[in-house]
């Protein structure tokens, strides 16, 4: 697949491009948008359409590679809502679309044809069902039918809104004013002091596991300021020097997450127990160990630590610094 705005030589190769949900490359000319996009994109056989579902996605699984990408013929049997299709980008001269599914695969009983399956967003990463520019696709799709869903009234008016330039943009019908898809930057910090890491547990993990801390980024504030507030708010740590290290999109509804490294200027942890559970200081090799364990796809015995899989940027994050990225 390639895009207008990538030389066609040219592959990423920063660590975020690595990162599960990070390889779109689509062309999405969101500045270049006529409002009957998305019909002139339906109307082109080359189209492809994602169909999305209570948070799931419609993959057909084929012998030699599973896809979340349909034609609209194939997609027909699933009631897609083509009212609500978002036009997301161009991979060269073909459009890619994402389209909400009337299907329910909440409900009992439910089933798809062979060789359909609804299929989350976590699940399809975990499994690494689809490729990277799929995955790709399913942030983006994910993200912005998630705020369409969320927009249909003005916060400012409290009017109904109407989707234009293909889902670029939604319009108040009252006053005329635009509004657009909304990302959600978080801070996931690797806080570090020494040959030590800080590692936490919220209260929602499952048992065992461990992970990097993180928080949104609230209005008038930057990245490395984020970083220590919430690093000082969660564990009682003071940071001094930030340094960006990658960012990974999070279609969970639509976050940004921005990864960093911290470093602590003191190490002494005075947990909010509001905010986690536990909080404590690793050395590298305890964190080589666990992640030598995180690999070996097993179930994890009770009470044993873990840290969040590889789809995950706090992952990435803690590998890094490990030495075994």
């Amino acid at each position: 697949m390639t895009a207008i705005f990538l030389h066609p030589d040219y592959t990423p190769t920063e660590t975020s491009a690595k990162l599960t949900f990070g390889g779109n490359r689509l062309n999405r000319q969101s500045e270049e948008r006529a409002d009957d996009c998305v019909d002139v994109a339906l109307a082109n056989p080359s189209t492809r359409l994602m169909g999305f579902a209570r948070g799931r996605v419609l993959v057909a699984l084929g012998a030699e590679r599973a896809s979340g990408l349909h034609s609209l013929e194939s997609l027909s049997a699933f009631a897609p809502k083509i009212d609500r299709a978002v036009l997301l980008g161009f991979d060269g001269d073909a459009a890619r679309l994402a389209v909400p599914l009337g299907i329910n695969p909440d409900e009992e009983g439910f089933s798809l044809p062979e060789p359909f399956k609804a299929i989350d967003y976590r699940s399809l990463a975990r499994q690494q069902l689809l490729d990277a520019e799929e995955l790709g696709i399913v942030a983006q799709g994910g993200a912005v039918l998630a705020w369409h869903a969320n927009a249909r009234f003005s916060g400012r008016s409290g009017q109904e809104t109407v989707m234009v330039g293909g889902g670029v943009k939604r319009r108040c019908e009252a006053d005329g004013r635009d509004e657009f898809p909304r990302t959600d930057p978080v801070v996931i910090m690797l806080i570090t002091h020494g040959d030590r890491c800080l590692l936490g547990r919220s209260h929602h993990f499952p048992a065992g596991m461990y992970s990097a801390l993180a928080g949104f980024v609230e209005p008038g504030e930057s990245i490395e300021m984020a970083v220590r507030r919430e690093t000082h708010e969660e564990s009682g740590l003071f940071v001094g020097d930030v340094r960006y290290h990658a960012s990974q999109p999070w279609p969970f509804p639509h976050s940004l997450m921005i990864g960093c490294y911290g470093e602590a200027l003191t190490d002494i942890i005075s947990r909010d127990e509001s905010e986690l559970d536990d909080c404590r200081w690793f050395d590298r090799e305890t964190i080589r160990t666990l992640l030598q364990q995180n690999d070996s796809g097993g179930p994890h015995e009770d009470g044993a630590l873990f840290l969040p899989p590889r789809l995950a940027i706090a992952n990435r994050l803690v590998l890094d610094w490990a030495g075994l990225g």
